[in-house]
């Protein structure tokens, strides 16, 4: 079943078009791969499909509902969600206090309800908490919950930031290059929460991401975009050998046994 409908998208820029006539389906359950050189159009395609700009054309549907430019905060309680690079996090918390911030701002309960503490409330509250502590374990920073943001190293900073992008519990998690600048064995443990997003969690994901061994060995379909239109869609495989994608990135792709 499809969750993410894109047809016809475009974003134009006075005479620049950074996003070009962009259809594409992204089933449920579904890891998605959205790559393509520098200036490709991939943060723009990013940034309509989470109401962070509007389109010149086209329209976006979410569990078939139009969501076309609709704010982000209401793309977030519908269950559309995007991490961000390093800045959502807050340094100064703890991994806890990041994670139990960002599960209060998506918490329903009411001011006066919650200044009064009133026992709801407090059985809420503490929900929150084992939600939290539960997010953290999930990501892979189970120990960590008192250690600050700042002074994580950058691989538990990225799962941090995943673990922040679950606290509205998505249905759909866009990530923004989880692995860049990440060493070897920060790259496999940030792919195989990707996964375990999917398989463990019932999330559907679509990432755009610069390292192609990661990519390949991790999503179901990739989509290629270069000046801002769709040159090529489809197994990892098949966009690996496409001439148009080996052209648009002047090189082949190399296996990750290859010398």
């Amino acid at each position: 079943m499809a969750l993410l409908e894109v047809a016809h998208l475009t974003r134009r820029f006075g005479g620049l078009i950074a996003v070009n006539n962009v259809t594409l389906t992204v089933e449920a359950g579904e890891i998605r791969g959205l790559i393509g050189p520098n200036g490709a159009g991939k943060t723009t395609l990013f940034n309509l499909l989470t109401g962070v700009l509007r389109p010149t054309a086209g329209c976006v549907r979410f569990e078939s509902a139009d969501i076309t430019g609709e704010a982000t905060h209401r793309l977030v309680r519908r269950g559309l969600v995007r991490t961000y690079q390093l800045s959502q996090l807050f340094a100064g918390f703890t991994v806890f206090r990041n994670v139990l911030s960002a599960l209060h701002v998506h918490a329903r309960s009411g001011f006066w309800a919650g200044l009064l503490e009133l026992p709801a409330v407090r059985r809420h509250n503490d929900a929150l908490h084992e939600r939290a502590l539960e997010i953290i374990r999930f990501v892979g920073l189970g120990g960590r919950e008192e250690e600050i943001a700042g002074s994580l190293s950058h691989g538990h900073k990225r799962l941090l930031q995943v673990a922040v992008g679950l606290a509205p519990s998505p249905r759909l998690l866009l990530l923004d290059e989880p692995v860049a600048g990440l060493l070897h064995e920060d790259v496999d443990r940030m792919m195989a929460l990707v996964q375990s997003l999917r398989d463990t969690q019932g999330i559907t994901v679509v990432l755009v991401e610069h390292n192609m061994q990661a990519v390949m060995r991790v999503c179901d379909r990739i989509t290629v975009l270069q000046f801002g239109s769709v040159i090529a869609e489809g197994a990892p495989a098949a966009i690996a050998a496409d001439p148009k994608v080996i052209e648009a990135y002047l090189g082949v792709f190399e296996d990750d046994d290859a010398a």
